[in-house]
């Protein structure tokens, strides 16, 4: 059965998904009510602490047994619950639709998963590609019923896109003020370099993630004899034999282009994870991205 026909989610994954919940490592204010407590005091309906009552203040809140007994006035103060903003970027250019799976199926599935998460726990969800027009937003979701809206734009999505890192990220800025979580899904192969992309995100000062999607095919390429390559976005061609010392020098600069990557992250407080194709999104979701940080 081809990769295609398979749905993106199973219900074996929904069902360990809807245990989770998205982290984040900084505060947002957000603008309703949702399923995340925040260390910001409000007026949901869980009591968190009195403070004393100050003119002006809503008479509402006033604890008047307290008041009978020390003869005081104390505002009750309560936990607020805070939505939060998720957004998921996924590069859609023609090096995602490579490997089997391809990166970009693997990219959708990992977005469609840290979605669900979001939709379960009432966060605004948003999931958007590189090439998204400056104008023409992503939509908004919001609960666990929107959960089939999300699936059918992530079906629609597809290789192709001709943006470049730094422009489509720099796209998606312009286009989504908020602030919160962001996850970017992509391989990094961008002849113009990734660093610009992953500043506009640092500018920002979005919790930030970056998930480095590469196919096993390109960690350990299974390749012999003489090949000539076509490059899938611009066309360039290279010929070339494979040699021993040639897969040593591709296996030492991928190994130095992944260490780049993990540590320009790292430096600008941006959380960094290589996934590989074949590695299945319920570890990844488990495992690997609890140890991150970014679920619980």
């Amino acid at each position: 059965m081809s990769t295609t026909s398979v749905p993106l989610l199973s219900p074996e994954l929904l069902a360990q998904l809807e245990q989770m919940e998205l982290v984040s490592r900084k505060v947002f204010r957000g603008r309703m009510k949702g399923e995340r407590r925040s260390k910001r005091k409000g007026q949901s309906v869980e009591f968190a602490d009195f403070r004393p009552y100050v003119a002006g203040d809503d008479l509402r809140f006033i604890d008047w047994n307290l008041y009978a007994r020390l003869e005081k006035l104390f505002l009750k103060m309560f936990m607020e619950e805070e939505d939060l903003h998720v957004y998921v970027l996924i590069d859609a250019s023609m090096s995602m639709d490579f490997g089997e799976p391809s990166k970009l199926r693997y990219a959708k599935q990992l977005a469609g998963s840290l979605g669900f998460v979001g939709l379960c726990r009432a966060d605004r969800v948003k999931i958007e590609t590189l090439g998204q027009p400056l104008r023409t937003p992503g939509p908004v979701l919001r609960g666990r019923r929107n959960l089939w809206r999300m699936l059918d734009y992530l079906d629609g999505i597809e290789a192709g896109e001709t943006a470049t890192l730094s422009e489509g990220v720099k796209n998606f800025c312009l286009r989504n003020p908020g602030k919160g979580i962001v996850v970017l899904i992509s391989d990094l192969m961008d002849k113009h370099g990734y660093e610009d992309a992953l500043r506009y995100l640092v500018a920002r000062q979005m919790d930030a993630y970056v998930i480095h999607v590469l196919s096993a095919e390109e960690l350990e390429p299974d390749l012999k004899g003489d090949l000539r390559l076509v490059d899938s976005e611009d066309s360039d061609i290279a010929e070339i034999t494979i040699s021993v010392p040639l897969l040593k020098r591709y296996k030492q600069t991928l190994a130095a282009f992944i260490d780049g990557a993990r540590s320009f992250c790292m430096k600008r407080g941006m959380a960094y994870m290589l996934a590989q194709n074949q590695l299945p999104v319920e570890q990844l979701m488990g495992n690997y991205l609890r140890q991150r940080g970014l679920v619980r």
